[in-house]
C-alpha cells in the first residue's frame, strides 16, 4: 500500500503565509520560506503554495517567492494561484515547482487541462477544486478563491478533470476550512470512490483524529495549515499517532 502524504499549505497573500476561517477573515501566519524549511525538516512529505488573491487581483503568481521556497526544501512542491497558460506552468516549473495546481483558469477553460497534461505530463497537473456544500445536500464547485459560486456539482466536475488528464485533484471544503472540526468525510469519500487519481482532503484538520478519518479509506493525502503554522499539530507526532493507528506514513 502507498503510504499517505501529510501536506502542509501556505496560502500566500502579500508575500507572507496567512490563514483564516471558511476562506475569510485572514491572520498572519509567518514568513512562507522559513516555514516551508521547518516543514520539510519536520517530515512533511510534500508541500502545496497557494497565492490565493493572484486570480483575482488578475496577477500572475509570486514566482520569485516561488524560487525562494523551492531552494530551501526538497520534497515535492505544488504550486497554485494566478495560472493560466502554458508559459506560466513553465515559468513556475523553471523556479523549481514540482506541480502546479489550477483552479478557476480549469472551469473557465477546460481544455487548458488537456494542453497542460499533454505537455507535462498528467503527474504535473493538479486540479484544486473548493466546494460547498447547498441546501439541496449537493455540493458544487465554487472559483475565483471560493467567491464565484457554479452550477456544477464537485463530483461531475471530478469526473470531467481526470477525464481531461488531471493526475490529482486538491479538494478543499469551504464549510470546513479553518474550522479544525474534521474533513469533509462524505464528498472525499465520494470522489475518492469515483475517480482514478489520488484525491488530497482539504478543510478541516484540528486534530490527530481527523487525519486518522480521512486517511483511513478516504483520501490519498491530508493538507492543513494553521494547525501546523502555529504549532497545535506538529508532523513528527501526527506521523507517529498515525502510523500506530496502522495508517501507512513515512517516518522521517
Amino acid at each position: 500500500m502507498l503510504a499517505k502524504r501529510i501536506i502542509p499549505c501556505l496560502d500566500i497573500k502579500d508575500g507572507r503565509t496567512v490563514k483564516g476561517t471558511n476562506f475569510v477573515n485572514l491572520r498572519d501566519a509567518g514568513d512562507p520560506v522559513a516555514l516551508a524549511s521547518l516543514y520539510a525538516e519536520q517530515g512533511a512529505d510534500e508541500l502545496v503554495f497557494l497565492d490565493i488573491t493572484a486570480t483575482n487581483e488578475k496577477r500572475k503568481t509570486l514566482s520569485a517567492l516561488v524560487e525562494k521556497v523551492a531552494h530551501t526544501i526538497n520534497i515535492p512542491f505544488t504550486v497554485g494561484g494566478g495560472i493560466s497558460s502554458m508559459e506560466d506552468v513553465r515559468i513556475l516549473l523553471d523556479c523549481g515547482a514540482d506541480k502546479v495546481s489550477i483552479n478557476t483558469a480549469a472551469f473557465n477553460s477546460p481544455e487548458l487541462i488537456n494542453k497542460l497534461a499533454g505537455e507535462f505530463g498528467s503527474q504535473c497537473i493538479v486540479v484544486a477544486i473548493d466546494a460547498k456544500r447547498q441546501v439541496d445536500g449537493e455540493w458544487y464547485v465554487y472559483s475565483n478563491g471560493g467567491r464565484k459560486p457554479t452550477e456544477f456539482t464537485c463530483l461531475d466536475w471530478a469526473k470531467e478533470v481526470v477525464s481531461r488528464g488531471a493526475g490529482e485533484i486538491l479538494l478543499t471544503s469551504m464549510d470546513h476550512d479553518g474550522t479544525k472540526a474534521g474533513f469533509a468525510l462524505e464528498i472525499t469519500t465520494l470522489i475518492s470512490n469515483s475517480v482514478g487519481v489520488p484525491i488530497i482532503a482539504s478543510g478541516g484538520g484540528g486534530k490527530p483524529e481527523h487525519f486518522y478519518d480521512v486517511l483511513n479509506g478516504c483520501a490519498d493525502a491530508a493538507l492543513a495549515a494553521s494547525v501546523f503554522h502555529f504549532g497545535e499539530i506538529r508532523i513528527p507526532a501526527l506521523k507517529t499517532y498515525l502510523n500506530n493507528k496502522h495508517i501507512p506514513v513515512r517516518i522521517k
